[in-house]
């Protein structure tokens, strides 16, 4: 069969392409490994072709590099802005790992470089220090040199897993503390009776003079089915008072587009003046609003249907996520239909009550569970719409710290004793499952990756009893020239020690750095599928000093038993074959 008349011909695959789809996806991880062993024999090879004084010099200048690095990316990146939301752009988070990378490079470089000072200091402050030093410096011994390097290593990467698993946890727990937070009250005071609560006011004033409080505001709060021209999505309808709600809530600050004070200026809000920021695009794109249409003069006529357009109605204001705005496609000054299940009596039954709102304000809380759910009305509006009457659903409370908050709930309890159907609950209470499940979580994670630093501490366990299988001749003689059982021991600890001790230090030294870095220069994260738009780094340096103190503590206790080996070897069995 003949290829038709103008068709391209196919390119032959060349020679390293077909090779490399027969290799398979086992072969080219394996072909991946060989290369990667290579690459590292190739650079041990140069690393001892430079010898001592190369390899100090150049230890030097790369650390000196990772320094200017340091100054020149973190200065950049605190220049570039913050951007919130689920915007991303590739080359700022290029330049803000670039000075973590470098931070974390410099601190390395800089250990690296003051570890034979220190060592040298060490060894010249008695015998046991001086004995255990040497053994611990002995080039030598290849074999045994390599495996006192995997020590090192072993216990260095378990303790950065535990350092950075820590930082991360940490971190997701105490953001999602603070968008918590920040949008809900630190109390709350309601009823589980129906109809709400119709005297608020003097139990409202009673709570607002409770010492500790900072702020007290009433809300009504109900379920609604939002719709605009294009999508339908459930909300939760929260009537504020204007006036007090910002006093507990981050609402007024959390404000993308638009302005909450539209809420009280009906009139305003339907007739926006022209380049009114209206909306944000998923690139960062700030919307503007249009020029109006020309005013028609009066011996022009105009169909209904256009006159329906260019004249707007004043509507109750809403405040609505950027999540529940987009699902929507709703700009503010935009109309949306809210339709509420407590709906009036009809020939039919209950109908639902509809009304209409504009879209006054977007907010961004940084929590994808309140942008794309909540909804923010006047409490006026919202009472008559969830047909509360003059009642509310409850008092929402903050107080000055919110971790003491267990002091001020007493004293918010008697406030509110005259109606005994009412209830308080703190923000603990009210989240204690989500708070509990974290913290069982990173206990859980501290104790996996706290096994892991035993199976590393394995290596120290045999580096230590090859060491007194290789050095039982020099054992047996330090102990015929006077050396006790007890100061074998100790040599022997002290080198298990060390080895333990240089891993921790270089391991909580590199999650410390990678910590710092990422928490003041950023990673960006999608909130579609993360509760946070960045990653949340929690720099706690209780939780190092713990994880520092685990390893040392595990790589101490692994060294008894080789220790315990070489105190016990008699003189005449280790010079017996010499």
């Amino acid at each position: 069969m003949t290829e038709p008349a103008g068709a391209p011909a196919l390119a032959e695959p060349s020679l390293l392409a077909k090779l490399w789809l027969a290799l398979g996806m086992g072969g080219r991880i394996a072909l991946g490994v060989v290369l990667g062993l290579a690459l590292l024999s190739l650079v041990a090879w140069g690393l001892r072709r430079l010898g001592q004084r190369g390899r100090r010099s150049l230890l030097t200048g790369v650390t000196v590099l990772n320094l200017v690095g340091l100054v020149v990316f973190g200065s950049w990146s605190l220049r570039l802005p913050e951007l919130r939301g689920s915007y991303f752009v590739m080359w700022h988070q290029l330049v803000r790992g670039g000075a973590a990378l470098c931070f974390t490079g410099f601190l390395l470089g800089f250990l690296t470089r003051a570890l034979p000072w220190v060592l040298n200091r060490f060894e010249g402050s008695g015998f046991v220090p001086f004995v255990a030093t040497r053994h611990v410096r002995a080039s030598k011994s290849g074999f045994l040199t390599v495996i006192s390097l995997l020590s090192i290593a072993g216990v260095g990467v378990s303790s950065f897993a535990l350092c950075a698993v820590v930082s991360v946890m940490g971190g997701f727990g105490a953001e999602l503390k603070r968008k918590i937070l920040g949008n809900n009250a630190h109390i709350r005071v309601d009823t589980v009776q129906t109809g709400g609560i119709p005297a608020w006011r003097d139990p409202l004033d009673a709570v607002r003079l409770v010492p500790g409080v900072a702020g007290a505001s009433p809300i009504a709060q109900g379920e609604a089915m939002a719709s605009s021209q294009i999508n339908t999505a459930g909300v939760i309808v929260r009537g504020v008072d204007t006036s007090s709600i910002g006093s507990v809530i981050d609402l007024l600050s959390n404000i993308d587009v638009g302005d909450f004070r539209w809420l009280d200026d009906e009139a305003t809000l339907a007739a926006l003046p022209p380049d009114t920021p209206i909306g944000i695009g998923s690139d960062g794109t700030l919307y503007r609003k249009l020029p109006e249409l020309p005013k028609l003069k009066n011996d022009e006529k105009v169909s209904p249907e256009v006159a329906a357009v260019v004249a707007k109605d004043t509507l109750p204001g809403v405040v609505i996520g950027r999540e529940l705005a987009k699902t929507m496609s709703l700009y503010v000054g935009d109309e949306v239909t809210l339709v509420s299940p407590m709906g009036d009596l009809g020939p039919m039954g209950i109908l639902p009550r509809s009304r209409k709102f504009r879209v006054a304000a977007i907010f961004y809380s940084g929590m994808y569970e309140y942008d794309a759910t909540h909804a923010y009305m006047k409490l006026e509006v919202a009472q008559e719409f969830l047909d509360l009457g003059g009642a509310i659903t409850g008092i929402e409370v903050k107080v000055s710290d919110a971790e003491r908050v267990e002091e001020v709930e007493p004293g918010v309890k008697a406030a509110v004793a005259s109606l005994p159907e009412l209830r308080v609950r703190t923000w603990k209470e009210m989240n204690r499952n989500l708070f509990s499940a974290l913290k069982v979580e990173k206990i859980g994670s501290f104790i996996i990756l706290g096994i892991a630093i035993a199976v590393a501490s394995f290596c120290i366990i045999c580096t230590l009893l090859l060491m007194v299988t290789e050095k039982s001749k020099e054992i047996a003689i330090l102990k015929a020239i006077g050396a006790s059982d007890h100061a074998i021991l100790r040599v022997f600890m002290a080198e298990g020690i060390i080895i333990g001790l240089i891993g921790t230090v270089y391991g909580v030294s590199t999650g410390v750095s990678m910590a710092v870095g990422l928490k003041y220069f950023g990673v960006r994260l999608d909130p579609d599928v993360y509760y946070v738009d960045r990653l949340p780094i929690s720099v706690d340096f209780g939780d190092y000093s713990l994880v520092a103190l685990a390893a040392m503590v595990i790589t101490t206790l692994a060294t008894v038993y080789p220790a315990l080996a070489a105190s016990k070897l008699r003189p005449v069995e280790g010079i017996r074959w010499e």
